[in-house]
């Protein structure tokens, strides 16, 4: 696979969101320059911040999707954690220099200027940070595959957890982006147009404590990536009901699923009817194997077979009667 095609398997949206942020870090940088407001300051931070960061996780979302080797057999799924833990750092040290300002600006307002500059580019930011927002929340129905129920933002809020940490990042990132934007305007309206300045300093603070809600929510996330993280129950349930659907399979024994990156890797015993013979037996559980490997998502199955023990495991199926679907 060529360069081109390898950079084509990058996560789309980090991709976006870099460009997006570059263009805006540099359009709010040229208006806090020229006016001297420190909300508009402290929102080119977080879009340069967003910029370094999303650039950062577009090039590990690309070395996450290279083939496993045989060096590393499960394949480079937790680079993708490791770059975002790095972006995790840009963002807190933003943050501090953020906050930093915003208490200087406290406590020694000073008057800015050039207003509907300052309007004009955040207005302008809004709509890109919002465009990329959407984007982000779009790309977390598609890798989750759930469909979006009701509001597309309460969706990927509650399917944020399963997807990509690329895909996570942009959304949480940019979520508050969005949200940046409309408390500089606000600040930005309250020091130039009712004369309050001390606004533009609580404002800027305000921008700080948001990238640092940011900086723990990302950190988290892949902190747990990278050590290891069971995969959410859903996953968990859809993948027994499958092993389940088998006419052959009598109960799971144990199952363990672990998550790394958007992939997941597949660990398990089942039960099967007495009296199979061994060719049989390893004919089914190769069926099994092959019918979770179609599933996108899943990297790897290692399947173990035994006889049934007539006790109820994973699935919760009483032996006795007909097959039940699993708790």
């Amino acid at each position: 696979m060529g360069f081109i095609d390898r950079i084509k398997q990058g996560n789309t949206s980090s991709g976006i969101a870099a460009l997006g942020n570059t263009f805006l870090a540099l359009i709010k940088g040229g208006a806090a320059f020229f006016s001297g407001n420190g909300a508009m300051f402290a929102t080119t931070m977080h879009s340069l911040a967003d910029a370094v960061n999303q650039g950062f996780v577009f090039f590990g979302s690309v070395l996450a999707e290279l083939p496993p080797s045989k060096r590393f057999p499960t394949g480079f799924g937790r680079v993708i954690n490791i770059f975002c833990m790095v972006a995790v750092i840009v963002v807190t040290v933003m943050a501090y220099e953020t906050i930093k300002e915003g208490w200087h600006m406290w406590q020694h307002p000073e008057d800015s200027k050039n207003i509907w500059l300052n309007i004009g580019v955040l207005v302008v930011s809004l709509i890109i940070d919002g465009y990329i927002l959407l984007k982000a929340m779009k790309e977390i129905t598609r890798e989750t595959g759930d469909k979006p129920d009701g509001f597309i933002v309460f969706s990927a809020f509650k399917s944020a957890g399963k997807a990509s940490p690329a895909t996570r990042l942009v959304f949480y990132e940019d979520l508050v982006a969005t949200s940046g934007a409309v408390l500089a305007m606000i600040g930005v309206l309250l020091s130039q147009l009712l004369g309050w300045l001390i606004a533009d300093g609580i404002i800027t603070i305000l921008i700080g404590i948001l990238m640092l809600f940011v900086a723990f929510r990302v950190g988290y996330d892949n902190m747990i990536g990278l050590i290891g993280v069971a995969a959410p129950k859903e996953v968990e349930k859809k993948l027994s009901e499958l092993i389940m659907d088998d006419e052959s399979v009598v109960d799971i024994y144990k199952l363990r699923i672990v998550q790394e990156g958007r992939s997941y890797h597949v660990e398990g015993t089942v039960e099967l009817k007495k009296g199979l013979s061994l060719a049989d037996a390893d004919d089914i559980k190769f069926r099994i194997s092959d019918k979770l490997l179609r599933l996108p998502e899943v990297t790897d199955v290692v399947l173990g077979i035994i006889e049934d023990n007539e006790k109820n495991n994973l699935s919760g199926k009483n032996t006795d009667t007909e097959k039940q679907p699993p708790k």
